[in-house]
């Protein structure tokens, strides 16, 4: 189930966000201060955030460059104003839509689909990023000091794979399609890059760290990493 976090102050506003966006497939909750957006988004893995601009205790766009810079997931803007400059200012800002108030729910619901599709097909993530360090099962990845551990044992890697790990574990649970992992890894102008280079580049890390379980060949689209069937296996 994906889950939304609306940060509006408008309590009444707010209230119908959440039972309009509240489904099967989608649960979604409020809060109405920057500090409140804070300790939800520190506590809960989101898969959409809806955030107003003006907020009591803080300014939107600021808000929404913290955001962009910690976590890895859509915004969508909710603004009073339709000038073209605060609207420009909140894409350039990193806000992946926007929707002037007054809105109808059919166009909210239309913009919120869309951005949760994004999320399913692995052009986005709400997974937090703003660490360097990522642990799991007897795991232990330090990106920054380009460290890595398996039962405590250094596992040398290349810089293609490490970012090939790092974008894997950054959208653990979600499909990364083959073009994404490509575009991200091979990132220095290269024109072309050999069909086989990124098959080449999983089955290293899949035999170097012993995580062939983990990583999934989701066949005709890309590939998936599930920390969770490492600990299902030394269960």
């Amino acid at each position: 189930m994906d889950t939304i976090l609306i940060i509006e102050d408008d309590k009444s506003l707010a209230e119908g966000l959440v039972r309009a966006l509240s489904s099967e497939q989608t649960k979604a909750v409020s809060c109405g201060s920057v500090k409140e957006a804070r300790r939800q988004l520190l506590a809960n893995v989101f898969a959409l955030v809806l955030l107003d601009i003006n907020l009591p205790d803080g300014n939107g766009f600021d808000f929404l460059a913290e955001i962009k810079e910690k976590y890895r997931v859509s915004v969508i803007l909710l603004t009073a104003n339709d000038l073209e400059s605060d609207i420009v200012a909140g894409l350039e800002g990193g806000a992946d839509d926007y929707i002037t108030k007054p809105f109808g729910l059919a166009v909210l619901r239309a913009r919120v689909r869309t951005q949760l599709r994004r999320r399913g097909d692995g052009s986005v993530s709400a997974v937090p990023s703003s660490g360097n360090l990522y642990t799991f099962a007897d795991y232990r990845f330090d990106f920054e000091k380009m460290q890595f551990f398996h039962g405590g044992v250094s596992v040398e890697l290349s810089r293609t794979e490490q970012k090939l790990l790092r974008i894997l574990t950054e959208n653990a649970g979600i499909t990364l399609p083959r073009e994404r992992l490509i575009d991200y890894v091979w990132t220095d102008g290269l024109e072309y890059v050999e069909d086989n280079a990124l098959y080449v580049a999983v089955k290293r890390l899949r035999d170097k760290l012993g995580v062939a379980d983990c990583i999934e060949t989701v066949y005709g689209i890309g590939y998936c990493f599930h920390p969770e069937k490492k600990s299902e296996t030394q269960a």
